[in-house]
């Protein structure tokens, strides 16, 4: 159903794809928008290990939900800040693709798993997590990117 990778001797193991996703906070979101144009957007993500599922939050209403609402079917893309070997100018970056489906996450639990998880990425101050899982967990909706295929290259930008 999916491609494979045609320059596959940049293709890196599904263990460092998990690497990416776990260290990285953020990448691109793509979704088919309005009126069949494609719709990319920058979020913040969790990797849960023990799942292996994307986790993201958003508002309650907007086009990102209107989108999935219609096609389930997204993308997401993440790149780590890249690396230059010793005397050279090019850039060398691991990128990783996610194929997937994406759903509302219903279960409060699950919501605030997702939400503490998301917070501990960025910071370990426990009165700021408190705050938000107090004042924002209400209002915010959680997503679940359930994955179906995922690729990984190392692209040197020489």
């Amino acid at each position: 159903m999916f491609r494979e990778m045609r320059r596959f001797k940049q293709q890196i193991s599904e263990e460092e794809c998990i690497r990416i996703l776990k260290e990285q906070p953020r990448g691109i979101l793509s979704m088919i928008g309005d009126n069949g144009y494609p719709y990319g957007i920058p979020l913040d993500h969790w990797y849960s290990e023990k799942d292996n599922r994307l986790y993201f939050h958003c508002a309650k209403t907007g086009h990102k939900l209107d989108a999935i609402a219609a096609c389930d079917k997204v993308s997401y893309c993440v790149m780590d800040k890249g690396y230059r070997k010793d005397g050279e100018w090019a850039l060398n970056i691991n990128s990783v693709v996610v194929f997937g489906r994406m759903r509302v996450v219903e279960d409060e639990d699950k919501k605030q798993e997702i939400c503490t998880n998301l917070v501990r990425k960025f910071t370990d101050d426990e009165e700021y997590l408190r705050r938000e899982l107090t004042n924002a967990l209400p209002r915010v909706n959680c997503l679940e990117l359930i994955i179906e295929h995922m690729t990984g290259k190392l692209v040197n930008e020489s």
